[in-house]
């Protein structure tokens, strides 16, 4: 508020100004501006006072509009919040154990899209759009398109289509698993410091007619503009003799795939890798890198180039990389030789069924080292394997033992949890399985999806079967996990955490059902269920139908839940 004080006689007139210009309405002796906006710093205001006599010019008076000083958001980048896989985001300041009950949190918004939403949700906060801040959710489909939208309003803020011209998105080619249209299946990465305001990069199938294509996108985040010379066919060939070879080169053909794991962006480099449609031939096991700023391919590896199988499904589960920079995989079912090779590798660099370490020193992708169980060869047979599974590296902690352990963690379909030391992974004996720890039937009916980690406890769900929590104590996972009351479907849930540093942990769950159900629970005890969107009168927080491996993501006071079309918006009710 502006106010002047005159001396003289009276009546007097008043005209106040801003830069110069008459302020409309503004003619008493004090002038309340509106709401200030950036706009407005450094404007000058002044009066003019007028009485029978004369008029009289007040001096200028210079508004300062300081910046409202926000607590910074959490941005939610990659699948599952980091490139360890944890699904855990402990950042979250608003979700308590507290307020998460149905009176109190429920369904904000359902965010329409054209297609199945398979990816999970991405997430960054106050991305300038148009000029104005918003905290921006993106989803891709499975018709090729990705939207933005923001998360507090539920405004689209900009879609575009990664289809070329003339082209659809691919027809399932016969397999059930990604139906009825294949386009965006995998999670995509952003890069917020990318370009000029932050890279989204995606993968993408589609066809023209008989011929399919995978395309590798780099999308500006503001915008959805097509950046870095993007987009780029993937393309690839490996020495070796194994299905779809020619010449000694093991070629990717790239009708045969569809990319089923999250995209990892590790050092500069995006690698993608590949999952066949159901089981059907010819197709074997690639990671394929490409340079971030160029998008030109940088490294293949294919880690069944002499045989065939073993590709990388992981329901969803991305790669997993360590702070050394090690890339983290669970194979299916695929060749693997038991011959093994003076340093305890297949001797024809085979990893059906395996857990591999691989590296990427001097950017190239090279099998550093692996763990294959005892009867692997039977597992892959009958289809047992440990692809279903996503692998998650452990935070370098101490766990009660004199030094630092290393390790990483996985499970599969056989239902055991395999718990390797990255030092040494374990490799192959046909004897006896020489990993760090065995967790034998913690997971009867088998995993088909990733676990998540919290507070030393590692949460896992088998198929028709509980949520459970196994307590790390002194370095091993404990035999006799905590579980939760219900039982959940195919494919079990996908477990992900929101903690303020290691307080008001909740696990969040969505059941793959009609409608789908997302679930609360303590993250300290899973017997304690805090949520479900059956819990309100009338259906208010029903969101859809329910979509097998996905996983909730939980940012700023908001979970995102994926559906067949849309993606829900929870939080805490107005």
């Amino acid at each position: 508020m502006f106010s002047v004080m005159v001396t003289g006689t009276a009546p007097f007139t008043y005209q106040w100004q801003k830069n110069n210009a008459n302020i409309s309405g503004a003619t008493s002796a004090s002038y309340t501006t509106p709401a200030t906006v950036s706009g407005d710093n450094g404007a000058t205001f002044r009066v003019i006072v007028t009485n029978p006599v004369t008029n009289i010019t007040s001096n200028s008076a210079t508004l300062t509009v300081n910046p409202v000083v926000t607590s910074p958001g959490t941005d939610v980048t990659t699948y599952h919040n980091d490139i360890a896989q944890t699904g855990q985001n402990t950042t979250e300041t608003k979700l308590t154990q507290a307020n998460v009950h149905s009176t109190t949190f429920g369904l904000l918004h359902n965010l329409a899209v054209d297609g199945r939403v398979d990816a999970e949700p991405l997430y960054l906060s106050q991305l300038s759009v148009a000029g104005s801040g918003h905290n921006v959710v993106f989803i891709a489909t499975e018709h090729d398109s990705v939207y933005a939208f923001d998360s507090d309003t539920g405004a689209q803020l900009w879609k575009v289509s990664l289809l070329g011209s003339g082209e659809t998105t691919s027809d399932d080619r016969g397999c059930g698993q990604v139906s009825p249209e294949i386009g965006i299946t995998s999670t995509p990465v952003i890069d917020r410091t990318a370009g000029a305001h932050g890279i989204l990069y995606a993968v993408a199938m589609s066809k023209n007619g008989a011929t399919y294509f995978q395309r590798l996108h780099a999308l500006d985040t503001t915008t959805g503009a097509e950046l870095e010379g993007g987009p780029v066919a993937i393309q690839a060939t490996y020495p070796g003799t194994g299905a779809n070879s020619s010449g000694g080169q093991v070629v990717f053909d790239p009708k045969q795939y569809k990319e089923r794991a999250a995209l990892l962006l590790l050092n500069g480099v995006v690698y993608t890798s590949w999952a066949s449609h159901c089981d059907f031939n010819p197709y074997t096991a690639w990671i394929i890198g490409y340079n971030q700023t160029t998008l030109a391919q940088t490294s293949v590896l294919n880690l069944t180039p002499n045989g065939s199988e073993g590709s990388i499904w992981q329901s969803g589960g991305g790669l997993a990389a360590d702070p050394q920079g090690n890339i983290y995989a669970l194979m299916a079912n695929g060749t693997f030789e038991t011959t093994l090779d003076a340093n305890g590798f297949p001797n024809k660099q085979d990893y059906g069924n395996g857990f591999v370490k691989v590296s990427t020193t001097g950017g190239t992708l090279k099998v550093a080292d692996y763990f294959n169980m005892s009867n692997t060869v039977n597992e892959s047979g009958q289809d047992a394997d440990l692809g279903s599974g996503g692998p998650m590296v452990f935070p370098d902690l101490n766990y009660g033992t004199a030094s630092t352990l290393n390790l990483a963690i996985g499970a599969g379909k056989d239902g055991n949890i395999y718990v390797v030391d990255r030092n040494n992974l374990g490799k192959f004996s046909a004897t006896s399985n020489n990993v760090y720890q065995e967790l034998q039937g913690a997971l009867p009916n088998g995993i088909w999806g990733v676990p998540a980690y919290f507070n030393s406890t590692v949460y896992f769900c088998d198929i028709n079967s509980t949520l459970k929590s196994f307590a790390i104590t002194n370095g091993k996972l404990s035999a006799t996990p905590v579980h939760t009351a219900a039982s959940f479907t195919y494919p079990g849930v996908l477990p992900s955490i929101s903690a303020n540093a290691s307080s008001n942990g909740i696990v969040w769950a969505i059941e793959n059902t009609g409608p789908a159900v997302l679930h609360a629970y303590s993250a300290s005890d899973l017997t304690q269920e805090l949520y479900n969107s059956n819990q309100a009168a009338n259906s208010r927080d029903h969101f859809g139908t329910g979509n097998k491996f996905i996983t909730p993501m939980i940012a700023d006071g908001k979970v995102f839940a994926a559906t067949t079309n849309s993606v829900a918006v929870f939080g805490l009710l107005p």
